[in-house]
């Protein structure tokens, strides 16, 4: 069984950043960009236009900014394997990584593996349909958009991303509704006060989206009071999901530390997570920003960590 000094579980902006830095580091990173489990290149895949990536000042297609990333961590030497981790044992090093056909040890690991936008299975939003067009799951990313510019737009959620989200597209849309199935805000009070005093924003209360529907993209939205099972189409320019995230760290059968909501937690300020050696980047440690850039970002702090940690331990 073959043994490397870094092994990155997962792509996107934060598993290739690393593997661009561990490479030129002459790491000779080996980096599982996942296949079964998700698209190898993270939730980038499932987006069109990208606006707000830097370097880009006309946009760029999500899939292609993420061949950029994995051709320029091929080109300075990472091994890459299109295919998912099934296990990893973290108990003892050299760390053993068991992809679905390959398995090697790692004397560190960087994990990169995302999380995933959780979505309601409504009629129109699913793939095939009108998901990623108009209906997406980050108002951040895709919220500027000009299919969405003086539309109104619907947010589905009741906590305080759901308002976080609609009060960011208040900058573009003509009037945004969110959708929410209880009669009250699991949002903190301060944010529901917000989303209650703003004049662009309106609750829909006891309410769910049953149908969304439209041409090449969204037009209408059916909505349905839940209550009183009456049920009204409007016109919509975009479904936006706001009902959080799920952390993709099944794989690790519980061996690194959780937050509240199953993001790996790390040192502050760095990428460090409870056991020496492993290290945690991107969306699957971070809960708050959840960006492009910002994953990147963290995907060069991870290579950076390994490569020090590796240093301290006498492995060149």
């Amino acid at each position: 069984m073959k043994r490397h000094k870094l092994v990155i579980i997962g792509s996107g902006p934060a598993g290739y950043t690393a593997a661009i830095y561990a490479a030129r580091a002459n790491l000779k990173p080996v980096l599982f960009e996942g296949f079964m489990s998700g698209p190898a290149g993270g939730q980038l895949m499932t987006t069109t236009e990208v606006e707000n990536y830097p370097g880009f000042p006309e946009g760029i297609i999500g899939p292609e900014l993420m061949a950029h990333f994995r051709g320029q961590a091929e080109r300075f030497g990472t091994t890459i394997f299109t295919e998912d981790v099934e296990s990893v044992d973290l108990s003892k090093r050299p760390f053993l990584v068991q992809g679905s056909s390959t398995k090697c040890e790692a004397e560190a690991v960087i994990i990169a593996t995302g999380a995933t936008a959780k979505r309601l299975d409504i009629d129109g939003a699913r793939e095939g349909e009108f998901w990623q067009k108009g209906v997406t799951a980050c108002a951040v990313c895709d919220g500027a958009a000009p299919i969405f510019r003086n539309k109104p737009l619907f947010v589905i959620g009741g906590g305080d991303s759901a308002v976080e989200e609609a009060i960011f597209l208040t900058k573009y849309a003509s009037q945004v509704y969110i959708v929410h199935r209880r009669n009250e805000f699991r949002a903190s009070k301060i944010m529901a006060d917000r989303a209650m005093k703003h004049p662009k924003i309106e609750v829909l209360w006891d309410s769910a989206i049953e149908k969304i529907s439209g041409d090449q993209i969204v037009r209408k939205v059916l909505v349905k009071h839940l209550k009183s099972g009456k049920a009204e189409e409007r016109e919509a320019g975009g479904v936006f999901f706001a009902i959080g995230h799920q952390p993709n760290t099944g794989f690790l059968n519980g061996q690194l530390p959780l937050d509240g909501a199953g993001y790996i937690k790390v040192k502050p300020g760095s990428t460090y997570t409870n056991i020496p050696g492993v290290f945690a980047a991107g969306d699957v440690q971070d809960h708050v920003y959840r960006q492009a850039v910002t994953a990147a970002g963290s995907g060069c702090m991870a290579a950076l960590d390994a490569e020090r940690w590796l240093s301290s331990e006498g492995i060149d």
